[in-house]
C-alpha cells in the first residue's frame, strides 16, 4: 500500500461519497444478514434462502435498463438521493414489521423484493456517477477499487455487528439501525457540488435508448464478454453465500454470531482483494488479474467445502473472498474506462443485469440442490465451475490486452 493507492480522495465529491457510502454500507450488510438468519430460523429452509435472494435482486435484472437509461436521461445525483430515501423507507417498514412481531415470511420477502426495485435504479446511477464525482479522469480505476474496498470493509464490519445485535437485541434493531445509516449517505449527497451541465439532454424516447444501449454492447464485444463471464460467474459460483447459515447452525453447530463471522471473514478476504486492486501500477493487464483471481476463487470454495475447523474454514472462506472480489470490481473497472461516456448508465445497467440477474436465479439453483446434494459437496460444485469457466474465457483473457489507464 501507498499514497496512490489512495488518489481518487483528491477530489472533494468522491470524498464526501465514500464517507457517506462507508457508514450506509455497514447498515446495509447489517440487513442482508439479519435477513437471511431471520428467514433460516423461522424457515430451516435453504430453499428459502435462495427464494430470499431471488426475491431481493430479481427485481432488479428486470428493471436496470430502465434504470439505465434513466440514469443517462437525468441528474443522476438527484436520482441517488431519491433512491436513497426510498431504501430508508424499506428499512423502516420492515424495522416496524419486526419489532411489533407482526410478520409473515412471504412480508420480508415482499420487501427484499421492493428493495429491489430500488436498486435498479440506485445501481446503474451510482456506478455511473463516479466518474462524475473524479476530477481527474486517470483516477477513475482507482476509485472503482475504493468503491470496492469500502463495500467490503462494510461487509466485514457490518456482518460481524449484525451478529452481536441480533443475538442481544434480534432483527428489528439490525433493520432500524440500517435506516438511520442511510442518514450519513443522503447528507454526502446534498454536499455535493456539480456543473450544471454534468448530464447531457436526451431526446430520444426511452425505448429508442433502450435499443442504443443493446446495439452498443453489439458493437463492442470486448466490454459484451466481460458481462457475460459475470453473468455465468453470477449464476454458478457467487451463490455459495446462500448457503452460510446452512454452514453456521449445522456444520459448525454455532449461532447467528457464527454466521456474521463468516461473512467477515469474506469481507476481510475481499477488502484485501480491493487494496491490492488499488495498488496496482499504472500498466497492470487487468485481464491476467481477472483470471487469476478467478482461480483463486475457485480453489478457495473447494478447499472450503467440506471443512468442520471453523477458524480454518474462516482462513479459506477469507481466501475464496479475495478472488471473489475482482468478479464485479475488474469488470466494472475495464467497463468504466472504455465506455462512452453518453453510454454509461446504459451499459452500466447491463452490467447490473449480468450480476444482480444471474445472482438470483443461482441462489435458486443453489438452494435447490443443496436440498439433494447437501451444502459442501453443492459449494465443492461451485468452486470447480469457477475454475471452468476461468479457463473457458482463457482465449478472451489472451485476446488484447486491457491495460489500467495512466
Amino acid at each position: 500500500m501507498n499514497i496512490n493507492t489512495f488518489r481518487a480522495f483528491s477530489s472533494r465529491n468522491y470524498r464526501l461519497f465514500f464517507t457517506g457510502q462507508s457508514v450506509s454500507l455497514i447498515g446495509t450488510w447489517m440487513q442482508q444478514t439479519a435477513v437471511s438468519w431471520l428467514i433460516y430460523v423461522n424457515t430451516h429452509s435453504e430453499f428459502m434462502l435462495g427464494l430470499s435472494v431471488f426475491a431481493g435482486q430479481f427485481p432488479t435484472f428486470l428493471l436496470s435498463p430502465l434504470g439505465g437509461v434513466v440514469s443517462d436521461r437525468y441528474k443522476r445525483h438527484q436520482i441517488l438521493l431519491f433512491v436513497q430515501a426510498a431504501a430508508m423507507l424499506q428499512a423502516l417498514v420492515l424495522a416496524v414489521l419486526v419489532i411489533s412481531k407482526h410478520y409473515t415470511t412471504w412480508q420480508i420477502l415482499a420487501l427484499n423484493a421492493v428493495l429491489g426495485i430500488v436498486s435498479a435504479f440506485d445501481v446503474p446511477a451510482r456506478q455511473s456517477l463516479t466518474y462524475d464525482m473524479v476530477d481527474n479522469k486517470s483516477d477513475l480505476p482507482n476509485a472503482l477499487a475504493l468503491n470496492a474496498s469500502m463495500v467490503n470493509l462494510a461487509r466485514l464490519v457490518g456482518p460481524a455487528l449484525s451478529g452481536i445485535v441480533l443475538q442481544q437485541f434480534g432483527a428489528g434493531v439490525c433493520f432500524s439501525l440500517n435506516a438511520a445509516s442511510f442518514m450519513a449517505v443522503i447528507i454526502s449527497l446534498l454536499l455535493m457540488k456539480f456543473p450544471e451541465n454534468i448530464t447531457p439532454v436526451h431526446k430520444s424516447k426511452m425505448f429508442l435508448e433502450l435499443t442504443e444501449g443493446l446495439g452498443y454492447l453489439k458493437r463492442t464485444p470486448a466490454i459484451g464478454m466481460l458481462i457475460l463471464m459475470l453473468a455465468c460467474v453470477s449464476l454458478l459460483v457467487l451463490p455459495f453465500m446462500t448457503l452460510l447459515p446452512v454452514y453456521a447452525k449445522v456444520i459448525f453447530k454455532g449461532d447467528a454470531a457464527t454466521f456474521g463471522y463468516l461473512n467477515s471473514a469474506i469481507g476481510l478476504g475481499a477488502i484485501a482483494g480491493a487494496i491490492f486492486l488499488a495498488s496496482l501500477k499504472t500498466g497492470t493487464n487487468l485481464k491476467n488479474v481477472l483470471f487469476i483471481n478467478t482461480v483463486i476463487f475457485g480453489i478457495g470454495l473447494i478447499l472450503f467445502s467440506h471443512l468442520t475447523n471453523l477458524p480454518l474454514a474462516l482462513l479459506l472462506v477469507a481466501i475464496a473472498g479475495f478472488g471473489m472480489m475482482s468478479q464485479t470490481t475488474l469488470n466494472n473497472t475495464i467497463i468504466q474506462t472504455t465506455v462512452a461516456n453518453h453510454m454509461r448508465g446504459r451499459v452500466t445497467s447491463y452490467f447490473a443485469m449480468a450480476f444482480f440477474g444471474m445472482l438470483p436465479l443461482g441462489s435458486l439453483l443453489v438452494g435447490s440442490v443443496s436440498q439433494y446434494w447437501g451444502a459442501p459437496d453443492t459449494i465443492l460444485a461451485e468452486g470447480v465451475a469457477a475454475i471452468i469457466i476461468a479457463l473457458a474465457f482463457l482465449p478472451f483473457f489472451r485476446k488484447g490486452i486491457v491495460r489500467q489507464n495512466a
